[in-house]
């Protein structure tokens, strides 16, 4: 008995080790997403953070700066989601898919 929870704890232990690698690979994977036909650009990676935001100069309309502002959420909302579902099928690799609530 004792011999199989260790094992269990080894295994545990491995599989820490393994989300702890798969946490730094994410923070250095990127995904992008666009909006406005291409007028903004946004990448983040996987830690779910923005790390660039480009806008096309075309777009920016002192008029009209409501479009801009729904250019860039749209924008910045697809490419975190983008990255979510890096995230996601990253960790259905390592899991096996099995889905462990609170791992990202």
């Amino acid at each position: 008995m004792a011999k199989g929870i260790g094992n269990i704890f080894k295994q545990a232990q491995v599989m820490q080790q393994k989300l702890l690698e798969l946490q730094d690979k994410m923070g250095e994977n990127k995904v992008e997403a666009t909006a406005g036909g291409g007028m903004v650009t946004v990448v983040a990676n996987g830690k779910q953070e923005v790390l660039s935001i480009k806008i096309d100069p075309s777009v920016i309309d002192p008029t009209d700066l409501e479009m801009l502002e729904d250019l860039v959420c749209a924008a910045v909302n697809e490419a975190l989601r983008k990255a979510r579902e890096m995230v996601t099928e990253e960790m259905g690799k390592l899991t096996g898919g099995i889905k462990i609530p609170g791992l990202f």
